[in-house]
């Protein structure tokens, strides 16, 4: 009996180590978020509106044609969010907001739930897409964590897309700067070097006004079973300091685990995701039993209780997607093998 008894603890103990949860020959699933905040029906015109829901559907599109071609999460996290990057509608890439410097530095991060590998990136100015400059920090060095300079020289020494600091400048992040810092008697920095002349940029744009969580996120499952998350962002408006968020922190506001049962990329008000441990502390609710609805709107609780708000999307190894906020609305929107893409804004819209 002592003997059987010692070969099964065995087994557990190794079933419980392992970071692999294999889930082989189901559907894939994927959900995307582009933030969230205070962002209400009365805020956004018809056409800002729609804007945004094209947006996140055609988003949704290219990460759909990836996983169902037989691309993996990982691939599929990576091309969503370059994507979002691209669009200025977006506070990640060409849509990212000011230092109160004057600069954009960008944050991401993306993690394997199949091995808890993980990258994540800070404060970088160049590379084009900052999500695929966290995935080489994951793939190609000993690292998890790499900022400013040596984060864009080593995306560099991987052949990643160099831009002009000027490629991610849009003229609603300015003005909305602008506002910021006349507001809080703070100094106006220089125009950018090399931005388009005022009034040259034409776009369906938000009010300037609109308080918003700015972060883009993916969580996926491919049909191999494996899961993966990953989030991008351009930090806050008139941050300074060299401020860095939640979204790089593996744990806060980016994870993935099979073994747990979940991938999260989370939006909010960075400083209460990092104290409140938020993406990690949803994957434990979730090994404990939880379903990703349920964790997610647990652990948004808990940050409202402390102060913050926000909001997160959960992927579990079943394909279920939970959505969470305590703001009035998430850009959010989900997908999976033989369903239709659907997106929603407002927090009292179904998703």
């Amino acid at each position: 009996m002592k003997t059987w008894l010692a070969a099964v603890a065995t087994a557990l103990t190794a079933t419980l180590a392992s970071p692999v949860l294999a889930q082989d020959g189901g559907g894939w699933s994927l959900a995307i978020h582009g933030g969230a905040g205070v962002i209400e029906r009365g805020s956004l015109t018809p056409e800002q509106d729609a804007a945004y829901r094209a947006a996140l559907d055609s988003a949704l599109q290219v990460g759909a044609e990836v996983l169902d071609n037989g691309g993996s999460a990982l691939d599929a996290v990576e091309a969503v969010i370059q994507v979002l990057e691209d669009d200025p509608l977006f506070n990640a890439g060409r849509g990212a907001v000011f230092t109160a410097d004057g600069r954009i530095e960008h944050d991401a991060a993306i993690m394997d739930g199949t091995t808890l590998d993980a990258g994540a990136v800070a404060g970088l100015t160049r590379t084009r897409h900052p999500i695929s400059a966290a995935r080489a920090v994951m793939e190609e060095s000993p690292h998890v964590f790499l900022i400013g300079q040596g984060a864009e020289t080593f995306a560099r020494a991987q052949g990643l897309e160099e831009v002009e600091p000027a490629f991610f400048f849009t003229e609603r992040r300015w003005r909305g700067l602008v506002r910021q810092l006349e507001r809080d008697g703070l100094p106006v920095p220089a125009r950018p070097e090399g931005a388009p002349a005022e009034g040259a940029m034409a776009a369906v744009t938000p009010p300037l006004d609109e308080r918003k969580f700015g972060t883009v996120g993916v969580v996926a499952l491919d049909r191999e079973g494996r899961l993966a998350a990953g989030t991008s962002t351009g930090g806050m408006s008139g941050k300074r300091w060299g401020r860095v968020g939640d979204v790089p922190v593996i744990g806060a506001g980016t994870y993935a685990s099979n073994a747990d049962g979940c991938a999260v990329s989370a939006t909010g008000s960075g400083e209460y995701f990092i104290r409140a441990t938020v993406a990690r502390d949803i994957c434990h609710r979730t090994a404990m039993g939880a379903d990703v609805q349920t964790a997610g709107e647990g652990e948004i609780a808990d940050v409202g209780a402390i102060g913050g708000d926000g909001g997160v999307i959960v992927m579990g190894t079943d394909g279920s997607v939970g959505f969470a906020m305590n703001t009035s609305g998430m850009y959010r929107g989900r997908v999976a093998e033989g369903e239709d893409r659907r997106v929603a804004i407002y927090a009292d819209e179904e998703d």
